[in-house]
């Protein structure tokens, strides 16, 4: 087992040469393959539903459990499907962004179609296993249907058509936001709660940035490829004033959240995120330089990815602390009878 190659494959997307890939153990290659270095979004949603539903003393443990185990499947399942739909309908030849800032397994050579397959075919029985789980936990409720319905439509169906059609975006907002965090305080609750569905948005917004930014990276190809996205649909500028807008969306939305007594004052520290911010603004402000800039990294989530790392690292930024906020928010609440009513 090659512990430091599992480190590492949470940390970025490293490359590697066929004959370092066949030295791999196996839990490395699905590290690698999944793109697991991006899989903490999706376990920062599963923890901000745990979190909320402490705050309403209604936290079970097993189901969190299996929330994160299944949401986090799920997200692996759909990369490595993207990967291979994409190449399949022929995306990633021709030097295609996907293959030049980490290893795209079948494109690369590491894995066979039929090996690939398998990789998605195993992560989704797991994800599918840990949903009907839950389910079950539900007492097969019809909203636990809807959402592992919702849950598989996304997963299933996100690189094509939804990505093609400019519903890409939207389909992030939607699952990192009101299905991962609205969808994952009921499965633990037992009911839904539209106010932890809106309460979601700042997180998300941040994640949705990121998805915008690679699209933003990837315009001119996508719009030669026919891959409609929404930056190739409204346009390369127009789209770095929304993923702005979006961003500085976050804090106000958490403000108002505060201002409305849902969430309690300690939640202004995602203040001290702004630095962060104030280093990405500038740059989503002028349209991608044309060559690497000296202080920006090459691959492995870098060049020539460029706006999308940037969103990543805001988001980073801005998530950890709404996390920790969120943290200290629930034990004021159960700790501190009274507090914030």
């Amino acid at each position: 087992m090659n512990f430091a190659m599992w480190r590492k494959a949470l940390e970025v997307i490293p490359a590697v040469s066929k004959e370092e890939w066949d030295r791999l153990d196996v839990i490395s290659r699905w590290l690698i393959a999944s793109r697991a270095a991006v899989l903490v979004m999706t376990f920062l949603s599963a923890a901000l539903a745990g979190l909320f539903a402490w705050r309403d003393h209604a936290f079970h443990v097993v189901p969190w459990l299996v929330l994160v185990f299944g949401l986090l499947m799920a997200h692996a399942a759909n990369n490595l499907f993207n990967d291979f739909t994409d190449y399949v309908r022929g995306v990633d030849e021709d030097n295609y962004f996907r293959t030049m800032y980490g290893p795209q397994p079948v494109a690369h050579g590491l894995m066979t179609r039929r090996e690939h397959l398998t990789y998605f075919a195993v992560t989704g029985l797991l994800a599918l296993a840990a949903g009907l789980y839950l389910m079950w936990y539900r007492h097969f409720e019809p909203t636990a249907w809807l959402l592992l319905a919702l849950g598989a439509f996304f997963v299933l169906f996100y690189t094509w058509p939804l990505k093609y059609i400019a519903l890409g975006e939207v389909a992030v907002l939607l699952v990192w936001g009101p299905l991962m965090i609205g969808g994952g305080y009921y499965v633990i609750t037992g009911h839904w709660d539209w106010m932890v569905a809106f309460a979601s948005l700042p997180y998300v917004l941040g994640v949705t940035t990121v998805i915008f930014g690679k699209h933003i990276d990837k315009y001119l190809v996508d719009k030669e490829k026919g891959i409609h996205t929404l930056p190739v649909l409204i346009g390369e500028k127009a789209s770095r004033y929304v993923v702005l807008a979006m961003m500085v969306a976050s804090y106000l939305l958490t403000f108002v959240l505060i201002a409305v007594r849902f969430f309690t004052p300690v939640m202004a520290l995602v203040l001290f995120a702004l630095p962060t911010l104030r280093q990405v603004f500038p740059r989503f402000l002028e349209p991608k330089p044309a060559e690497r800039p000296a202080d920006f990294p090459e691959g492995q989530g870098g060049w020539p990815l460029y706006f999308a790392p940037l969103a990543f690292w805001n988001n980073r930024s801005f998530g950890a602390l709404f996390v920790l906020g969120l943290i200290l928010d629930v034990l004021l609440r159960v700790f501190v009878p009274g507090f914030w009513v």
